[in-house]
């Protein structure tokens, strides 16, 4: 099961309302590429995947792909806010290493 903490739910859908038309909801897989192999992917969805497994977070729908979910079960992502700027941030139990950036890891 992939979450998403308060902080996390509260910023998508500030960002979600401002879209127009309003997506259904957000999709967050992994895909192949940085240094270390593998990244996250965010982006708003008009619909689910036949596939897709859908979790509903206080009315926030978010869409994982069966491949993602392998390398996501177990994941929590949060937002967070800093000196040095803010963004999303994934803690992923199932991540062997990173690389110096931060922005992708390996299963």
């Amino acid at each position: 099961m992939v979450s998403l903490t308060g902080k996390a739910i509260e910023k998508v859908r500030e960002i979600l309302d401002m879209q127009d038309p309003k997506p259904a909801g957000l999709r967050i897989s992994v895909v192949g590429g940085g240094c270390s192999g593998f990244s996250y992917s965010m982006a708003f969805e008009n619909q689910p995947n036949m596939l897709d497994k859908t979790y509903n977070y206080e009315g926030l729908k978010v869409f994982v792909d069966q491949a993602s979910l392998l390398y996501l079960d177990g994941a929590e992502v949060d937002f967070v806010e800093t000196l040095e700027g803010s963004g999303f941030k994934f803690s992923n139990p199932n991540v062997k290493s990173t690389c110096g950036c931060g922005s992708s890891f390996s299963a």
